[in-house]
């Protein structure tokens, strides 16, 4: 995916809500502002920043993994995003964090020290961000155990 542009087509159908298509065969979506600015017909902007962050460290994860021959499934990741006031008093995603959970017990996959010291590094959508958002990743494995 190197030295390509992506482009989203959105369209106001009212108010805050907006018609999103991706093109090509991927359904299209609608993303709206929850209330009192709109009235959270589809996930807020917002939502769909953790979703892209959380979708890429997860594919990364998965990728790296992959790499390996090793089978992580099911992978679960939830993001959570703090949104408040800048120091100018303007409302901004503060920091995110992400927890990765792995389907597997960790000692049921080989290289796995090696794959969590680099897959975020990999990962497009959650570097760039976090460029300008701090972001903190931790991954569990299937028996509760934390392994980053």
């Amino acid at each position: 995916m190197s030295n390509e542009s992506v482009q989203v087509t959105l369209t106001q159908q009212q108010d805050y809500r907006f018609d999103i298509q991706f093109g090509g065969a991927i359904p299209g979506l609608v993303g709206d502002e929850p209330a009192p600015l709109g009235s959270g017909q589809g996930p807020s902007p917002v939502q769909l920043l953790c979703a892209a962050v959380g979708n890429c460290l997860s594919d990364s994860l998965l990728f790296a993994l992959r790499k390996f021959k090793q089978a992580p499934e099911p992978l679960r990741c939830t993001i959570t995003a703090q949104v408040g006031r800048n120091p100018e008093g303007r409302i901004r995603v503060l920091a995110m964090h992400g927890v990765l959970t792995l389907g597997v017990p960790a000692a049921a996959l080989a290289q796995l020290e090696r794959v969590l010291a680099q897959f975020e590094s990999y990962c497009t959508v959650t570097q760039s961000v976090g460029q300008g958002i701090p972001i903190s990743v931790e991954v569990w494995d299937a028996a509760g155990v934390r392994v980053k």
